[in-house]
C-alpha cells in the first residue's frame, strides 16, 4: 500500500522593505543627509543629492510620509480647486504652480468643481481634512461661510485669476474688468458700432462678470445705449460658443464683431462662422480672452487679452508658501495683462 506524503513548505518571508538606514549605508552618508535630500534638497550639494537619489532608486525606497507628517505635524501638501479640467484655461498656470511647489518641497492635490459652488465647498473641506496646509482658489465669488470656515481653521489661502485689493483675502491675479474694457475700447476705436458678446455664465463667476462689466462700461463711456449691446451667456466650451454665435448672427442687424469671454468660446464662434459660410474677419471679427495656445492655433489667429498664466502660477505658489511659513503677510500681486492683436479683428 502506497502512502502519500505532503511536504510542508514554510511560508516565504515577506520581502524586506528598505529603510532610510539602508539608503544612508548605500550612499555612504548619514540618515540626516538622506532626510535633507528628500525634504530640503536645496541644503545639500548636487553631487551628494545625486548619490543619495541613485541609492533611493536602486533600493526602491519610499519615505513614510504619513509617519513623517504625524511626527512633524506637517503634511507639506497644498490643495488647489479649479473650476474645470475640460479645457486649457487653467492648465498653464496650474503647471507653473505645481512646479514651484515641488521646488519648495511641497506636494499638490487638485480638485475640479465644475463651476458648482456646493461641490467646491465640499472639496475645500475634504482637502483640509486630508491635511492641506494651504489652498489655492480661483476668484472671490463664494459663500461667506466658506471663508469663515477657513478662518476658523487658520488655513492660508491665496486667490488667483482675479484681483480685489479691497477684500481681505490675498490674491495673485489681474483685473478682469479693466482688462476686457481695454479690449472693448480698442474694438470701438477701430470703428465697430454693432457688438455681440458671448459671455461665460456670470452667476457664481466673478471673472466672467468682471469681463462682461468691462465691455458694458466701455460701451457706455463711448455714449452708446446699453440696450443695444447683444449679450448671450453660455458655458465655457466650444459648442456653447458656436451656438451663441449662430444666435447673434441671426439678428436682422448683425454684429460686426463678436467679443468672447475667453479663447475657447471664441474658437467655437470661428468654427461656427466657417460652418455658416462666413469669413472671419471680413464678414465678422471675433475676439477672445486669455491667450492660451488655442488662440494661436485657430485660423485666423485670435486677437485676445494675454494673461501671464505661468507667472501667476509661480507667484501664487511663492505667496502661499510665504503665508504658510509665516515669512510675509503682504503677498497680494496684481499682474499686468496686454492686448494681442492678431488676424481675427479688423477695423471698419
Amino acid at each position: 500500500m502506497k502512502r502519500s506524503f505532503e511536504v510542508y513548505m514554510p511560508p516565504s518571508a515577506p520581502p524586506q522593505i528598505p529603510t532610510v538606514q539602508d539608503v544612508a549605508i548605500a550612499a555612504g552618508v548619514s540618515t540626516a543627509t538622506v532626510s535633507r535630500c528628500l525634504n530640503e534638497k536645496q541644503k545639500v550639494s548636487l553631487k551628494t543629492r545625486e548619490r543619495v537619489m541613485e541609492a533611493v532608486e536602486r533600493l526602491g525606497y519610499t519615505p513614510n510620509f504619513n509617519a513623517r507628517a504625524m511626527a512633524a505635524k506637517r503634511s507639506h501638501t497644498i490643495g488647489a480647486i479649479i473650476p474645470t479640467m475640460e479645457n486649457a484655461i487653467f492648465a498653464r498656470g496650474l503647471q507653473a504652480f505645481q512646479e514651484t511647489l515641488h521646488q519648495l518641497g511641497y506636494n499638490l492635490l487638485v480638485s475640479s468643481s465644475a463651476y458648482q459652488p456646493k461641490l467646491e465647498a465640499e472639496q475645500i473641506r475634504e482637502l483640509v481634512a486630508r491635511g492641506a496646509e494651504g489652498l489655492l482658489l480661483i476668484g472671490y465669488e463664494r459663500d461667506q461661510a466658506i471663508y469663515d470656515y477657513l478662518d476658523r481653521r487658520s488655513i492660508p489661502t491665496v486667490l488667483a485669476w482675479a484681483s480685489s485689493p479691497d477684500k481681505a483675502y490675498p490674491f495673485v491675479g489681474f483685473d478682469n474688468k479693466a482688462a476686457m474694457r481695454g479690449l472693448a475700447d480698442k474694438v470701438i476705436e477701430m470703428g465697430h458700432r454693432r457688438i455681440g458678446v458671448i459671455s461665460g455664465v456670470i452667476a457664481g463667476n466673478d471673472r466672467a462678470a468682471g469681463r462682461l462689466a468691462g465691455i458694458k462700461e466701455s460701451w457706455q463711456s463711448h455714449g452708446f445705449d446699453i440696450e443695444n449691446l447683444a449679450i448671450i451667456e453660455t458655458p465655457y466650451d466650444i459648442e456653447g460658443g458656436g451656438k451663441a454665435f449662430e444666435k447673434l448672427m441671426a439678428a436682422d442687424l448683425k454684429p460686426t464683431v463678436i467679443m468672447c469671454g475667453n479663447d475657447v468660446l471664441a474658437t467655437g464662434a470661428i468654427s461656427k462662422a466657417r460652418e455658416m459660410g462666413l469669413g472671419v474677419p471680413h464678414d465678422v471679427s471675433v475676439t477672445g480672452f486669455d491667450d492660451i495656445e488655442l488662440a494661436r492655433c485657430v485660423w485666423p489667429p485670435l486677437t485676445t487679452v494675454h494673461v501671464p498664466h505661468r507667472q501667476m502660477g509661480r507667484e501664487a505658489a511663492n505667496a502661499l508658501i510665504d503665508l504658510i511659513e509665516k515669512r510675509s503677510t503682504n503677498i497680494s500681486r496684481e499682474l499686468d495683462v496686454s492686448i494681442v492683436m492678431r488676424g481675427s479683428l479688423v477695423g471698419l
